[in-house]
């Protein structure tokens, strides 16, 4: 408040001492100083002669910060997205978020610590992509109800009429602007997409050839691979691209994918929030299952037929952000988190005694599970046997998250 009072005094002295001889001067003076009354601060991009930034360099080109004017816009940090929509979404596909403060159709609380928050409401994303064709990217929004940002994409078939399937919301991946195209290959290719190639499930991507059965001699065999070679190319120049979904056995090793589906007519629930990537790494020769590599280091098989999309997902910087006050998270829908040794005995183990004490006792959840260094996950490898076979190896853990090898 000082500071708006000393700023305002000065703009006052130096309009009152402005002269018609020096109005150049004052003008510029008075721009200077109404400039700097802005409460938010945005680091303007560097141009292309400058020299990039070095891993030492501070850079503030990725956040939005404020003027600390206020406790609770000193520590605020939004990550900037200028390509981001500011209107409304498109209300055909959006439905009202009827909210129950973390409560199960019995009345009990079964997500604790949830309640209030703004009105907010659901936005209805396709994660199943089942309908083929090429649609255009029309613009990025925010989505309350995801760390992600989605896209409004629309389908140039001028035959579909409905709303329903002419519109539609997708999981934007990184990189992904308005004007761009999408395009979904969840039944397959089609014939005639590329010259000399065709999809066949058994083949599992590779160019089929017109007699199989025929004897060929060895410079035929030759021309053979490399024309299958040059459409195997061809088809991924065309479909391996960011937005696109495919079957996992026409993806290519290496490849960062996300939103994985578990089953060949399920939708895609794996690897869904903000920044997370999956990643291809290797096709088994039976044809079967396909090895991805998920978020948190633990590598999964995969049913080959199982659609994955391209890319990475959106809003990476979403971590990073800070909220900057204890008001915004409520605004989120987040009720207080209490401590354990800050309740009475019968609500928490940690509860109950005199002053700040949990009487030596092990760290345990208010249902009594042990918190620091017990495993409770019993699925995987190391747990029963035969618990999940579809778990080649386990995510670190321990030493090995520490050293920082998956």
């Amino acid at each position: 408040m000082f500071s708006l009072r000393s700023r305002s005094g000065l703009l006052r002295s130096i309009s009152s001492l402005a002269s018609p001889s020096t109005s150049h001067s004052s003008l510029s003076i008075l721009k200077a100083a109404s400039l700097a009354r802005s409460y938010a601060r945005i680091t303007p991009t560097p141009s292309a002669k400058e020299p990039a930034a070095t891993s030492l360099d501070a850079s503030t080109i990725l956040f939005k910060k404020y003027k600390p004017v206020s406790p609770g816009i000193r520590h605020l940090r939004r990550p900037i997205n200028s390509h981001l929509f500011e209107g409304r979404p498109l209300r055909l596909l959006t439905v009202p978020l009827r909210k129950k403060g973390g409560r199960n159709s019995h009345g009990r609380i079964t997500v604790r610590f949830r309640g209030g928050g703004h009105k907010q409401r659901i936005r209805v994303v396709d994660f199943m992509r089942s309908e083929p064709g090429l649609y255009d990217v029309v613009r990025i929004e925010y989505d309350p109800g995801r760390s992600a940002h989605i896209a409004l994409v629309k389908n140039r078939d001028p035959k579909i009429v409905d709303g329903t399937k002419k519109w539609s919301y997708i999981l934007a991946c990184e990189g992904l602007r308005a004007g761009d195209t999408v395009q979904s290959f969840r039944s397959g290719i089609p014939d005639g997409f590329v010259a000399g190639y065709v999809d066949s499930r058994d083949k599992r991507g590779k160019a089929l050839k017109d007699d199989p059965d025929a004897e060929l001699d060895e410079q035929a065999a030759k021309d053979q691979s490399s024309s299958d070679a040059l459409a195997v190319g061809i088809l991924r120049a065309k479909t391996v691209k960011p937005g696109n979904v495919l079957p996992l056995r026409l993806i290519p090793t290496g490849t960062v994918i996300h939103c994985i589906s578990l089953s060949p007519q399920g939708k895609g629930i794996l690897v869904r929030s903000a920044g997370s990537f999956a990643q291809v790494v290797n096709h088994e020769e039976s044809g079967r299952y396909t090895h991805v590599r998920l978020q948190s280091g633990e590598v999964r098989k995969v049913l080959q037929d199982c659609c994955a999309t391209i890319g990475r997902v959106s809003n990476q910087l979403w971590k990073s952000r800070k909220l900057g006050k204890a008001g915004r998270n409520r605004w989120l829908g987040w009720r207080p988190r209490v401590r354990g040794v800050a309740m009475n005995a019968k609500d928490h183990p940690h509860g109950g005694g005199r002053g700040k004490s949990k009487s030596n006792k092990h760290p345990v959840s208010v249902w009594g599970w042990p918190t620091k260094g017990k495993r409770t996950r019993k699925p995987g490898p190391k747990g029963p046997k035969n618990s999940n076979k579809m778990v080649v190896r386990e995510r670190p853990r321990g030493k090995e998250k520490r050293m920082g090898t998956a």
